[in-house]
């Protein structure tokens, strides 16, 4: 059903001479064979959808968010099939950490006041742990699909700090929530403007 109103949409975007360029991505995969499902599906409802509208193309991608550890090191099976990953760091966090999110807050100030932990892991991404976990995944990604687009989803992504982690691996993007977008642009700009400056 989804599937079907993202191509409908984008066909009748088309028919208004627009061009749209929508993104199917599955998410909490930790298998390829359930990729491999999803994209039979999404094959089926697209040329039902190009039929009904009388189009020839309906230009797309298809990819996966990575929000479970096994689907980081299935990561090069996953890229067989998905144009793209985008992390959901979020729950990533919560299965790599194994806390719950909404168990946290009752734990979490004594972790930081007698550094446990340095700082909320939901805040600002893990890097010691999540963040190679992360970069693992992209590495095999890339291995067997060298354009493999990758990025975030999530409140990580208007951190400053996890900004700069994902310019460093490689990622080509993060969204975040609309208020912390203007954060999300200038730590991008300063994490380009520090590896600059290291090149040098």
């Amino acid at each position: 059903m989804q599937i079907r109103a993202i191509f409908e949409a984008a066909a009748e975007l088309i028919k208004e001479n627009r061009k749209p360029y929508p993104e199917i991505m599955i998410p909490v995969v930790s298998d390829v064979k359930e990729l491999r499902d999803q994209l039979e599906i999404k094959d089926r409802v697209y040329r039902e959808v190009l039929a009904k509208y009388n189009l020839k193309n309906i230009k797309h991608m298809f990819g996966t968010m990575i929000e479970i550890p096994r689907a980081v090191f299935v990561a090069d099976k996953l890229a067989k099939v998905a144009e793209f990953f985008s992390y959901g760091t979020n729950d990533m966090t919560q299965m790599g950490f194994g806390f719950s999110r909404d168990d946290i807050g009752g734990f979490l100030p004594d972790y930081l006041k007698k550094g446990i932990l340095r700082e909320d892991p939901f805040q600002t991404i893990d890097q010691e742990g999540i963040g190679e976990i992360i970069k693992i995944g992209i590495e095999r990604g890339r291995k067997t699909r060298k354009n493999l687009e990758v990025g975030i989803c999530g409140e990580h992504g208007g951190d400053p700090r996890s900004v700069e982690f994902c310019h460093r691996v490689g990622m080509d993007y993060v969204s975040c929530s609309p208020f912390r977008v203007p954060i999300a642009k200038l730590a991008a700009a300063q994490a380009q403007l520090k590896e600059k400056k290291e090149r040098a």
